[in-house]
């Protein structure tokens, strides 16, 4: 049985856990006082540096849940998304709309990735 690893944990939450091949993400989120776009762009960059610590990369993406504050910035997140993922290597994605920890946030990204 593989086992479970966890990478900078606290208390809550693990920002990183590996099982297997396996590699799962707390959601990330940008700086807050930025707009969509400008936290999407910083989201997807802290996903970058989690899966790199974790061994992985944005190729090996499986599945991303994608959270928005506001449908309304459906278009503007999508736009810094597609410049972002690697053509041929799009993962199953989600995307909704939902309530998040700070009503200055507009972007959650949750990701799950294979091991390279």
């Amino acid at each position: 049985m593989p086992t479970i690893e966890r990478k900078q944990t606290n208390q809550r939450m693990s920002q990183i856990v590996i099982h297997g091949d396996t590699v799962y993400l707390a959601g990330q989120v940008g700086e807050a006082h930025h707009n969509v776009a400008d936290q999407t762009r910083d989201a997807l960059s802290r996903v970058d540096a989690l899966l790199k610590e974790a061994g992985s990369t944005r190729q090996h993406l499986l599945q991303t849940t994608i959270w928005l504050a506001d449908m309304a910035d459906f278009e503007a997140m999508n736009a810094v998304w597609d410049a972002w993922i690697p053509a041929g290597h799009a993962p199953a994605r989600a995307c909704g709309e939902a309530k998040l920890a700070d009503p200055r946030l507009l972007v959650e990204v949750i990701v799950c990735a294979a091991k390279e």
